[in-house]
């Protein structure tokens, strides 16, 4: 869609405002309707938008039917953590909806995204906007007067999940189950505790711990790689090694996987694995992985969703059944030798 370097080169409301000698208030009032504002100031903001080739097409097409039949989505400076499912699913909403949908990414910081944000809410080019990043919190009162805002609570400003992305109760559940299984010794290989759900999923392990009443081999503070998976493996003494082990994701697991092929355990008779995210390549090891699905694609419609009701009042189906959901497969299994 929109590429940010394109975007640095598009005229902002403001070159239009100083170039027409007016308040970029004004200009934005102009973008949402023309009435009230004197012949005079029409012909300067026209004659600037003309100048600066201000999307002329689009802004006409607003004035006139009040409709671009177009939203946008906002994300901070893309990462290589591109969400690709949450925007499929949001795009499928928005068809749905009969709009097309743009991708926009703001660089700067939160400040000046929600700026530009705010920006592009008033130019009239968008009918609504699903924010993936939050907005400062100073701009909350500055909603409203332009188009449609929704703002996601599922990322923060670098992307990583918050909100309900971050829920941890599979880990109890996982532990739980196992347990039955009779697992006494646990080992957690955290993700990058700098995210949210890497905590969240620490801090289920310790819980559940104290609720089963099983022994812990320790928290390996990990990085979400496979390398992590395997020093965390490496890091415990032999006498010490656990039953089971709940890592941070899927990755993760693969790394424990490759350090118990290469030393002699075998899965899962002599050791359990169950990572996170349903990564396709974990259904396909052997044995299969026991992991945690996410439903991102219904993040994304949900978010969607939300707009729309909030542009048309139109109600969508929203995405049914939770975010989460436990895989159990080939890498779990009842405890087969004494710990």
């Amino acid at each position: 869609m929109t590429e940010r370097s394109e975007q640095a080169r598009r005229p902002t409301i403001r070159e239009v405002a100083r170039l027409a000698g007016v308040s970029h208030q004004t200009v934005s009032r102009y973008l949402r309707s023309r009435e009230g504002l004197k012949p005079a100031t029409l012909d300067r903001i026209d004659a600037a938008v003309r100048e600066l080739d201000y999307r002329p097409n689009l802004v006409a097409r607003y004035l006139n039917t009040r409709r671009t039949g177009r939203l946008a989505i906002v994300m901070p400076e893309l990462v290589a953590s591109n969400p690709t499912r949450i925007l499929s699913g949001a795009t499928e909403a928005a068809h749905e909806a009969g709009y097309s949908l743009e991708l926009v990414s703001f660089g700067g910081g939160i400040d000046a995204r929600t700026e530009r944000l705010l920006e592009l809410a008033d130019s009239g080019q968008v009918e609504g906007i699903l924010t993936l990043a939050p907005i400062a919190p100073s701009a909350q009162g500055r909603l409203g007067n332009g188009a449609a805002i929704v703002v996601s609570a599922d990322f923060d400003d670098e992307m990583r999940s918050v909100g309900e992305l971050i829920d941890a109760a599979p880990v109890r559940d996982m532990m739980a189950r196992l347990a039955d299984l009779g697992h006494r010794r646990f080992y957690h290989v955290a993700g990058d505790l700098k995210y949210a759900s890497a905590r969240a999923r620490k801090d289920a392990y310790l819980e559940a711990v104290d609720r089963f009443g099983v022994e812990s081999a320790g928290v390996f503070e990990g990085d979400w790689t496979a390398q992590s998976g395997c020093d965390a493996m490496l890091a415990l003494p032999p006498q010490s090694l656990p039953t089971a082990v709940i890592a941070g994701n899927d990755m993760v697991a693969l790394g424990v996987m490759r350090w118990a092929g290469e030393h002699g355990l075998e899965i899962p008779r002599d050791l359990s694995v169950t990572g996170w995210d349903d990564t396709e390549f974990g259904q396909f090891l052997r044995p299969a992985l026991t992991s945690v699905g996410l439903d991102l694609e219904g993040v994304g419609r949900n978010g969607m969703v939300r707009l729309v009701k909030a542009v048309t009042g139109r109600d969508l189906a929203p995405s049914p059944g939770p975010v989460s959901r436990l895989l159990w497969r080939e890498s779990t299994a009842r405890l087969e030798r004494t710990p």
